[in-house]
């Protein structure tokens, strides 16, 4: 994982605001974790920068936003994406899943992912308009797949994007480096978990179930 000093320079200048931002929290299902080994990095500090951003958002107001992905594909739903990454998931528990720990709320919201980008077939930006929210934080997986096509759809959208660089991890580190490249020069902002648990601490705590 990454350090604030390994971040590449950004060319945005944007702040997280509570005020304005979503929090996504992108495709961590099983199927998509098995690829990083248990109690090891990158997997422990992926769980735990999530865990403190969605925490952290729940305490500010903040709404969160999953994708998740429905498994079991028909080739007309899994379309190129056979191309390039074979059948996909089951819809087995075991693959379309997500960990206990980071588990979706009540309160959260569950979007059915059908390709790379979050936005795409989905209610994603309809979510963004009708709470008046123009900011995206986004955790999760994978850095350079569909993270980095999630945010330049954003960038497309004019919705301000921030990729937490150490609570996203990818399959190697040299994809996860060119992913922060790309997003901080191009179309988002590399930023930390500590930075983002900064923004949203300034926030007057709300109380539970009334996300603004």
């Amino acid at each position: 994982m990454p350090r604030a000093a390994d971040l590449p320079a950004n060319t945005a200048a944007w702040t997280v605001d509570p005020r304005r931002a979503v929090l996504l929290v992108h495709d961590m299902q099983h199927y998509f974790l098995a690829p990083f080994a248990e109690g090891a990095e990158p997997r422990t500090r992926l769980l735990t920068g999530v865990t403190a951003l969605r925490e952290a958002a729940a305490r500010a107001g903040v709404p969160v936003v999953y994708t998740a992905q429905p498994g079991g594909m028909s080739p007309e739903d899994r379309g190129l994406l056979q191309d390039f990454w074979g059948p996909g998931m089951s819809a087995a528990p075991e693959d379309r899943g997500i960990p206990d720990a980071i588990a979706p709320g009540p309160d959260d919201t569950v979007l059915t992912k059908w390709r790379a980008s979050a936005f795409h077939r989905t209610e994603l930006l309809a979510t963004l308009r009708e709470r008046g929210r123009d900011q995206l934080v986004v955790c999760g997986v994978y850095a350079h797949v569909g993270i980095l096509l999630t945010a330049c759809d954003a960038f497309a959208h004019g919705i301000q994007t921030f990729v937490v660089a150490d609570a996203v991890a990818d399959f190697t580190p040299d994809f996860h480096r060119m992913a922060l490249s790309y997003a901080a020069t191009r179309c988002a902002m590399a930023v930390t978990t500590a930075t983002v648990l900064g923004a949203l601490a300034a926030a007057p705590a709300v109380p539970a179930g009334r996300a603004r």
